[in-house]
């Protein structure tokens, strides 16, 4: 592949850990995937600085890993000053904050009014990308364009599950189970999902058997409906299940 040819000077134990966690990023994102913990920015942090660190002291480490107080160590590298100015500066200012973000920002708001995943995975999806297309200019000694168009020939361009038009959403597999679907629909939305609006996404038309199949799930714990069944929300039992399909999916 000619991006990993341009990030040869990168030990594999770093660069193959690094080109790994970008494509999650950009494929989780892709499949509407919000959550801090499914975006992978904590790890993608971990292994740009133990790269920057690497390149400034002359000697890679053979496997990223983390200073036990990032925010100081990132400190530390603005000190580097033979080194390309993003590197001594821009990143090093960049990784605490997509740190903080992946560890932080979805607890510190659970039950709020305001749901930010969406927003800060569009955040850590334009920094990581922003990063990956900075180490490939520096490697390669390339223009911005160049590393850019480098970049985006990392990322296998699969078609994802889930397709969100103006008023409806879609599985894009016909053939999946139902009771998949479902689940998928529910663990891609924020809160509670009106189960008239799973009923249209689903395209089903049996309003008998369809919530037949919503108390069945809720009886296995794996959604909550209402009392008056008018609106239904995932619970961790049935998001588990759809982490599962979107994992063998992705394979």
């Amino acid at each position: 592949m000619i991006t990993t040819q341009a990030l040869a000077a990168i030990p594999n134990g770093l660069r193959e850990p690094l080109i790994a966690e970008y494509q999650s990023i950009v494929q989780n994102y892709s499949e509407h995937r919000w959550s801090p913990s499914e975006l992978s920015g904590g790890k993608f942090c971990e292994i740009v600085f133990t790269i920057l660190d690497g390149r400034a002291k002359g000697t890679y480490a053979t496997i990223p890993s983390k200073p036990s107080d990032l925010v100081g160590a990132c400190r530390k590298l603005e000190q580097n000053k033979h080194v390309p100015r993003s590197f001594q500066v821009l990143i090093p200012r960049l990784l605490p904050a997509l740190f903080e973000l992946r560890n932080n920002r979805g607890v510190g708001h659970a039950g709020g009014d305001v749901d930010p995943n969406h927003i800060d995975a569009t955040l850590v999806l334009t920094s990581c990308n922003w990063v990956m297309s900075e180490l490939v200019r520096v490697y390669h000694d390339l223009q911005p364009k160049e590393a850019q168009s480098l970049v985006d020939s990392l990322v296998e361009r699969r078609i994802p599950l889930i397709w969100e038009g103006d008023d409806v959403r879609r599985v894009l597999d016909p053939k999946m189970r139902l009771r998949s679907q479902v689940l998928l629909l529910l663990s891609t939305s924020t809160g509670k999902v009106a189960t008239s609006d799973l009923l249209k996404w689903t395209g089903k038309r049996n309003r008998s058997h369809f919530g037949k199949l919503l108390r069945q799930m809720h009886g296995e714990r794996l959604l909550e409906l209402g009392i008056d069944e008018v609106q239904a929300q995932i619970l961790p039992p049935g998001s588990a299940e759809a982490t599962e399909i979107m994992r063998t999916r992705s394979q």
